[in-house]
């Protein structure tokens, strides 16, 4: 694979009009409470006007903030703004992030890896595929079993082992991935947060970069703006080796580092997919490789 290079910081300031064009968009004025006259509207969704009415803001101020400037808004006009467009608790901190970026953030943004222990602790759960990812969607260590059910990441050079470029820029993703659209889309989700948090990350800007140009489904997931937290729910995949799988997965942030989390996937008890994962970890422990992001 060609190298690609570090690209330039994200522009917070775009990135704070977009992301308020785009959840204005999403609003009618039924949804909020307000009188809709008429099918022919200039815009989709709510106009300015119409938000600022309901943020108890003046048109010019919230038309200032829509067009990048934040620097001045404060807490509270952010959470009514953030109440008016209806945000979730993810957006509502992605909005924060964007219009009051933190100090931090002018740094240099620190390498990433795994704690040696983590490892470790990664190699004694058995019975369950689990893994811990970092910024970026980064894959930073994983267990026999996760190796077993997603494919041996320890084949893949340290820079691919990426959960977006496998889910945009491998094909076998798409066949182990039964609802693959929305892999797609919570994994850009995911994205779309970290470059909130850290806009002048180099590697996060070339990924971007990089999947824009390879992948038109990238592109036009990444220009919905749509951002979502890290959190719990139920996978569908067909593996190669024991067909079928339903597993539910749990992601729980790592306390002394925000930016990575362990993410471990399990099997209702009894189940045929539970039968699956057992197969699979039979299968993992012949395995000659198991993965390690550590330094």
């Amino acid at each position: 694979m060609d190298e690609i290079p570090e690209g330039r910081p994200l522009d917070s300031r775009a990135e704070l009009s977009e992301f308020l064009r785009t959840r204005r968009a999403r609003l009618q004025p039924q949804d909020v409470g307000l009188p809709h006259f008429g099918r022919h509207r200039r815009v989709p969704g709510l106009r300015r006007e119409e938000l600022a009415q309901l943020a108890g803001v003046s048109v010019a101020y919230y038309t200032r903030l829509e067009q990048g400037n934040g620097r001045n808004v404060s807490v509270e006009v952010l959470d009514a703004i953030a109440r008016a467009l209806r945000l979730t608790d993810a957006e509502h901190a992605h909005l924060t992030h964007l219009a009051k970026p933190k100090a931090h953030k002018k740094k240099a943004v620190r390498p990433q890896y795994m704690r040696p222990v983590l490892q470790q602790l990664l190699d004694s759960i058995e019975g369950v595929p689990a893994y811990v990812v970092g910024r970026r969607s980064d894959i930073l260590g994983w267990n026999a079993l996760a190796a077993a059910l997603f494919g041996d990441w320890g084949e893949l050079a340290p820079a691919d082992r990426n959960w977006a470029r496998i889910c945009f820029l491998d094909p076998r993703s798409r066949e182990l991935f039964v609802d693959w659209d929305r892999k797609a889309s919570d994994i850009v989700s995911y994205l779309r947060m970290d470059a909130g948090c850290y806009p002048n990350d180099p590697q996060l800007s070339s990924l971007v970069g990089e999947l824009s140009v390879k992948s038109e489904e990238f592109r036009s997931l990444w220009a919905t703006h749509d951002v979502q937290e890290k959190g719990h729910g139920v996978k569908r995949m067909r593996h190669a080796l024991v067909g079928d799988l339903t597993l539910s997965f749990e992601t729980l942030r790592l306390p002394d580092d925000c930016d990575q989390s362990l993410i471990m996937y399990h099997a209702e008890p009894d189940s045929a997919s539970a039968q699956g994962l057992r197969l699979l970890a039979s299968w993992g422990r012949d395995a000659s490789s198991v993965g390690s992001g550590t330094k």
